[in-house]
């Protein structure tokens, strides 16, 4: 089975034969098996030539880079496998109709407020912020514009991490959401998980006909794949959040796993382990899918959201987001 490696150390990514050879600067070599890889992701500081970037191409494998803070920066992206210009066209039709591309940035919201009440009823006291949030799924689709939708979206969203206060330690005390640069330990949680979402979600887009420029909720624009930002929001709260809470009440984060400074946080290398070892996992994990009475990965989950948005641009069945009732 493919799976995904992670590169922290400064060093050289070479060919090696048919493999790919990690070289470390401090010596050690590492060989990654080409056929046992299905994304790399790049911490540290890597040289690579272009040897290796054609050869990673002609195996379809996506490179992600990060920087200093642990933030996704870009990516090369391999050749194409799966093209459809008819699907292309399909896509901008439903952009441009205004009606389909309200439904669908409708649905996006409605999942990710489905899925942040799912993980409120897990928590005590919690009763006030999920009526609340339901108060406002009630006004998702009446909504007049995607503008007004985005604002909805918004104050479910500050209700919801201000909820946090009332099951997470004293030390992760959530006063707002701030980006770039996240000021405490939570924000730079939730900013870290959020990078590593959107690569998750742009490799299963990647692996379907899907253009991942062109989306629905946010608004298409330069230097970025919004279509992956759309799905990120079902899947957010479903996989990024669960992980955060766990990782949080189980006491398996400590101070040496934040590097805090006067008016920013982020992780430190051996935060970032924690966290990817505990992302990794979550998304291996499976759970039985109702539609289809088989158990499927949360990874998978995320690759039949692609095809069923497919289904519901070429008008085969209409688009219904997924919703973790369990």
């Amino acid at each position: 089975m493919k799976k995904d490696f992670y590169l922290f150390s400064d060093g050289i990514l070479k060919r090696k034969d048919n493999n790919v050879l990690f070289e470390m600067k401090d010596g050690k070599k590492t060989f990654l098996p080409i056929e046992s890889i299905e994304k790399i992701h790049i911490f540290g500081n890597i040289n690579l030539n272009s040897k290796i970037i054609n050869f990673l191409n002609s195996k379809g494998i996506m490179v992600n880079f990060y920087n200093y803070y642990g933030f996704f920066t870009g990516c090369l992206l391999p050749k194409r496998q799966k093209v459809s210009g008819y699907l292309v066209v399909k896509q901008v039709e439903n952009f441009l109709n205004y009606d389909t591309r309200f439904y669908l940035a409708a649905c996006f919201v409605d999942s990710a407020a489905f899925h942040s009440v799912r993980n409120l009823r897990k928590h005590r006291n919690t009763e006030t912020e999920i009526d609340e949030i339901n108060q406002y799924r009630e006004k998702i689709f009446e909504a007049k514009s995607i503008e007004e939708l985005m604002s909805v979206e918004g104050r479910i969203k500050n209700i919801y991490y201000k909820s946090f206060n009332k099951f997470l330690p004293e030390e992760f005390i959530f006063t707002k959401r701030t980006r770039r640069p996240p000021a405490d330990k939570l924000n730079s949680l939730i900013s870290f998980g959020n990078s590593l979402i959107y690569t998750t979600i742009l490799g299963e887009i990647f692996k379907t006909p899907l253009d991942p420029a062109i989306s629905y909720l946010h608004e298409p624009g330069k230097k970025r794949f919004s279509l992956s930002l759309d799905l990120s929001e079902i899947f957010k709260p479903l996989i990024v959040d669960s992980i955060i809470f766990n990782l949080i009440n189980n006491r398996m984060l400590k101070n040496e796993d934040f590097e805090i400074k006067s008016d920013f946080c982020f992780l430190s290398g051996i935060g970032r382990r924690k966290f990817i070892d505990a992302y990794e996992k979550k998304l291996k994990s499976t759970i039985k899918h109702r539609r289809l009475k088989r158990k499927v990965s949360y990874k998978t989950l995320i690759l039949l959201e692609c095809y069923k948005l497919i289904k519901h641009l070429l008008n085969d069945e209409t688009y219904k987001p997924f919703k973790a009732w369990w």
